[in-house]
């Protein structure tokens, strides 16, 4: 068995925190995208806040690295960067407009952003046990607000998704077809 040097656990923390770095830019970067989309609009306030979250997510994990004497990857940041733009170009049923689906979409994709934000500060919560540079409390704060935010964006997600498909016929007619058969 490989004997692990004292230095490969904080090498793995940095590849994991770089990761949720690029992670949260890209998620920043699709979180305004969304805001602008709805400016004026009924949710319009509720999105406004949730991009001014996700940036003051961004700079505590960034604050994090930082107090834990890790790099910050600018080249990371860019390659989360550069999937938030290549994620515009789904096929959506739309060459050159916005499609009705992408709001569905596109919040649904901030949602699951926000369940990994949350599983990394659950590991952060483990590391602050151990390490006094991290301060707990604002990790704990963090975790709060990230359950917050999938609550929100979950609403957001089914009011949309009402919007889209709401012309549909009801299910039950439609099994109960298949089941005569």
């Amino acid at each position: 068995m490989r004997k692990r040097s004292e230095s490969e656990p904080r090498r793995l923390l940095a590849l994991y925190l770089g990761d949720h770095l690029a992670g949260a830019t890209a998620g920043l970067d699709l979180m305004r995208r969304i805001a602008r989309q709805h400016r004026g609009g009924p949710a319009a306030a509720r999105l406004a806040r949730l991009a001014a979250e996700a940036e003051e997510d961004r700079d505590a994990l960034r604050e994090v690295m930082t107090a834990l004497d890790l790099p910050l990857s600018s080249g990371r940041a860019a390659l989360g960067w550069l999937g938030e733009k290549a994620g515009r170009l789904k096929l959506n049923g739309r060459l050159l407009s916005r499609s009705p689906l992408s709001d569905a979409v596109e919040l649904e994709a901030m949602r699951l952003g926000v369940e990994g934000k949350a599983d990394c500060r659950r590991s952060l919560q483990a590391v602050a046990d151990t390490d006094p540079r991290i301060d707990r409390g604002r990790i704990d704060a963090r975790l709060a607000g990230a359950r917050h935010q999938s609550d929100v964006l979950g609403m957001l997600r089914t009011e949309a998704t009402d919007r889209v498909f709401a012309g549909l016929a009801p299910r039950t007619a439609v099994r109960t077809a298949r089941g005569r058969r």
